[in-house]
């Protein structure tokens, strides 16, 4: 079975930094594309940021220059940097993979989602 844990988020003033941790564990699979979401309070689902089974990154309007997202294979686990925060950042942040399994198609896992609050 695939799980993704994630980890990291809290509270944090505007003009700070948090680092997101998604972990993938399991047995006999490959990651492909993962992307991050995040879910303010408006109950809308928002793509945040996204890299490629080959490493390409992509960002949504609002976070680019200030969002990184990036991997590393040898702990399979997927980060999110988040510097430069606002108040508009608050939300549930949901990391999402799409893995492949020795005789499997492939499938698509979420996150639990963790709690980012920036207060102003």
């Amino acid at each position: 079975q695939v799980q993704l844990v994630q980890s990291g988020g809290g509270v944090v003033q505007a003009g700070g930094s948090l680092r997101l941790s998604c972990a993938v564990s399991g047995t006999a699979f490959s990651i492909g594309t993962t992307h991050w979401y995040r879910q303010g309070p408006d109950n809308l689902r928002e793509l945040v940021a996204t890299i490629t089974w080959a490493g390409d990154r992509t960002y949504g309007d609002s976070v680019k220059g200030r969002f990184t997202i990036s991997r590393d294979n040898a702990v399979k686990t997927v980060y999110l940097q988040m510097n430069s925060l606002k108040p508009e950042d608050t939300g549930v942040y949901y990391c999402q993979a799409s893995v492949t399994r020795v005789g499997r198609p492939m499938s698509t896992y979420w996150g639990q989602g963790t709690q980012v609050t920036v207060s102003s």
